[in-house]
């Protein structure tokens, strides 16, 4: 299966305080830019972050139970290659990240089984981090 990046546009309410994030936590490459958004290369997918007002969602994250966690809805993220996700939940581990849901496999010994994380951008916008051992179980029902 051959994929083509996602483009994604988020609003965060703080324009320098997110690219700090973004640049800072993830090492992400920076594109274009202005003083109200900023393009990253999120892992090979074009991420937007706009200036807009603080959104409801973004002050109060609703939730659905997933696996015994509470998933925050929406968020957004990337599966990673399984070594990449260790490298990425080692290194969030060593900056003392807040995490909604810890790094922990999902669905252990079941279809589906994955490693998944949730974190908060410092505007309030979810991402999840996931890899699956065996990549063919992606959309395993």
């Amino acid at each position: 299966m051959s994929l083509s990046p996602f483009h994604l546009a988020i609003p965060v309410y703080d324009v320098a305080l997110a690219r700090t994030f973004y640049n800072d936590v993830f090492g992400l490459e920076e594109g274009r830019s202005s003083d109200h958004w900023v393009d990253f290369n999120f892992f090979g997918h074009q991420l937007v972050i706009h200036e807009h007002p603080k959104t409801p969602g973004q002050e109060s994250a609703h939730t659905n139970p997933v696996d015994g966690h509470n998933v925050p809805v929406p968020h957004f993220g990337v599966i990673l290659e399984w070594d990449e996700w260790e490298a990425l939940a080692a290194r969030l581990k060593e900056r003392d990240t807040d995490f909604i849901i810890e790094p922990y496999i999902r669905f252990k010994g079941e279809v589906g089984e994955q490693a998944t994380m949730f974190l908060l951008d410092p505007c309030g916008n979810a991402l999840e981090f996931k890899a699956f051992q065996d990549k063919s179980q992606i959309f395993a029902k």
